[in-house]
């Protein structure tokens, strides 16, 4: 999808090569890489590498490449397409990823409060509140802080996971 609207978006240019990690990237079995008419290896092994060497997941590289004139050889092609990478992982503000889930409270309109002050404790997000004879929450928090949610809120409200 990206590298087809980069074509879109510069039609004119000779090559745009990629590299991609899904997920964990000490665990390479969700990760590809295309050359898109550059000699094997030459353009998206040097940037997977990039990727694999900054333990870097859930990302796709896409470098488009313009003829200049001059020929890199494989060695200069692999060392543009590195340095590229490079670059750009260079400006990169990382942030650790964190399996969110979305769940919901359901409470009295009187815990009302009280279940919105412990989402917020736990970095969670409200994202739709539904009023009847109870309220209900829709929450997107972390994975690992739904059990503590659950406890926080044992008197206040009952936490629902998807499957409830």
């Amino acid at each position: 999808f990206h590298v087809e609207q980069l074509k879109v978006k510069y039609p004119d240019a000779r090559h745009l090569c990629w590299a991609y990690i899904i997920g964990d990237p000490n665990n390479t079995t969700s990760a590809g890489f295309d050359d898109d008419g550059e000699p094997s290896g030459t353009a998206g092994r040097p940037i997977l590498n990039v990727l694999q060497h900054k333990s870097i997941g859930n990302i796709i590289i896409i470098v488009v490449r313009y003829f200049g004139g001059i020929k890199l050889g494989a060695g200069g092609l692999t060392r543009a397409y590195a340095g590229s990478a490079q670059a750009a992982v260079d400006q990169m503000i990382l942030q650790p990823y964190v399996p969110m889930a979305q769940v919901q409270i359901v409470a009295d309109v009187d815990n009302e409060s009280q279940c919105r002050y412990v989402v917020e404790i736990l970095n969670g997000t409200i994202d739709d509140v539904a009023y009847s004879k109870e309220v209900l929450l829709s929450i997107i928090i972390a994975e690992a802080d739904i059990e503590t949610l659950k406890t926080e809120l044992a008197m206040a409200g009952k936490v629902l996971n998807k499957d409830e």
